[in-house]
């Protein structure tokens, strides 16, 4: 096993002259120093030890890491490297035996001491280097959020994404440069926030507060299909969350939807956990416009959308951990490439309304076994001045996990 060749450690804003004594010697002792260009500037001037500042891509610098394994390697980051920091990435290219971490109070940590708000119970996320529409799905009524900015801009955009959620009332703190001399506190809510004199280092703490009259979206799958633009191809409210009850997204699962539609599905699978990843495959280029925007509404802006027809359209995905199929199952080969893609254990469900999509998946059950369920939804609609019940198309469903069966077609 290699030696600990590689130390990160964490610096707060009170640079260098924060750290521990152990911390200390670690830089002291180091051969060569990584960081940022604010990092490597708290180094004394005359320091003439080999330094390398961050690339971007980031991953030339990791390269440039991993080619001085041996030698004494030092990494300065802010705060604690393994809450959303350099530290969460290097440990996925060298194994932790190799190297000594030493955080120092994360932002979050600062920032709930400044507010007196538990940690346990607020949300996190970061706004670095990732989409904004991120934090849609984190916003409902009493939600504490902790968010790192992405710089002095991003308080004014957390600002007005909670304004067009109808959650003006919310209140916005932003903490500045915490842990230095230079520390600030600037509170106000989304509806009134107009600061724009903010340090690029900064972080926000928000408290949702909804506005009078607006109803929240919930993270239970089951959205209200007036969530969604759509053409009428959505896999309607009722049908969806069934559907996503017997998908069980588990977090860090992987989700192919085929014959996406508005991305509804995929959507969902998403909002149920920030690891959830999901992939929507639909070859309809207003629908694919649907998905977008609606992944971007509904908090999942990272939803992957592949354009083009199954099942040439699946070649080369990443293995899923679960299927959906909600369109196209009577394609020619599309269950067999979707049943050997599947993962060991992974889930396969399919819904059609038509008897050929239902002479299909009979098809498949005589293959590899599965069940059957049928879904009937009625809804209450005005009749004249009365109600009555109408019914919505019967969808029926079959699922199927791999591994019950073997997995072959012959």
């Amino acid at each position: 096993m290699r030696g600990k060749w590689l130390s990160i450690i964490g610096v707060g804003e009170d640079g260098l002259a924060g750290l521990s004594a152990i911390a200390c010697s670690l830089v002291a002792e180091a051969e060569i120093i990584v960081g940022g260009d604010r990092h490597l500037a708290m180094l004394p001037t005359d320091d003439a030890r080999e330094k390398i500042s961050w690339s971007s891509p980031i991953s030339g610098s990791i390269d440039a890491i991993i080619q001085r394994r041996g030698r004494s390697v030092c990494v300065l980051a802010s705060g604690d490297p393994l809450c959303y920091g350099v530290g969460a990435t290097l440990i996925q290219h060298i194994p932790i035996s190799e190297m000594t971490i030493i955080p120092a109070p994360s932002a979050f940590s600062l920032a709930c001491s400044r507010l007196g708000w538990s940690l346990t119970e607020v949300e996190t996320l970061s706004l670095c280097g990732r989409p904004p529409a991120l934090l849609q799905s984190y916003i409902y009524p009493g939600a504490r959020l902790l968010i790192l900015s992405a710089g002095k801009d991003t308080p004014g955009v957390v600002a007005e994404i909670l304004r067009q959620r109808g959650f003006g009332s919310s209140q916005i703190t932003v903490l500045e440069r915490m842990g230095g001399v230079h520390e600030r506190i600037i509170t106000a809510t989304a509806a009134t926030w107009e600061t724009e004199d903010i340090a690029d280092l900064n972080a926000i703490a928000v408290h949702c507060l909804a506005d009078a009259g607006i109803i929240p979206l919930s993270r239970l799958p089951g959205l209200p299909d007036d969530a969604y633009h759509h053409d009428g191809q959505l896999t309607k409210r009722e049908v969806r969350a069934v559907t996503l009850s017997t998908l069980a997204p588990t977090p860090g699962q992987l989700l192919w939807d085929v014959g996406a539609g508005c991305g509804s599905i995929s959507i969902e699978w998403m909002r149920t956990h920030p690891r959830c990843q999901a992939i929507a495959i639909e070859q309809n280029s207003t629908r694919l416009q649907y998905i977008a925007d609606n992944a971007a509404a509904l908090g999942t802006p990272n939803l992957k959308i592949v354009e083009g027809k199954a099942p040439s359209a699946l070649k080369d995905l990443p293995q899923p951990d679960a299927i959906f199929i909600g369109g196209g199952v009577t394609a020619d080969g599309l269950f067999d490439i979707c049943w050997q893609a599947l993962r060991p254990g992974g889930l396969l469900v399919a819904n059609v309304v038509t008897i050929e999509g239902e002479q299909t998946l009979y098809k498949w059950y005589e293959k590899v076994g599965g069940s059957f369920t049928r879904i009937a939804i009625q809804r209450a609609e005005p009749i004249g001045k009365f109600l009555g019940w109408k019914a919505m198309a019967n969808v029926t469903q079959f699922v199927i996990r791999n591994g019950l069966r073997p997995a072959t077609l012959t």
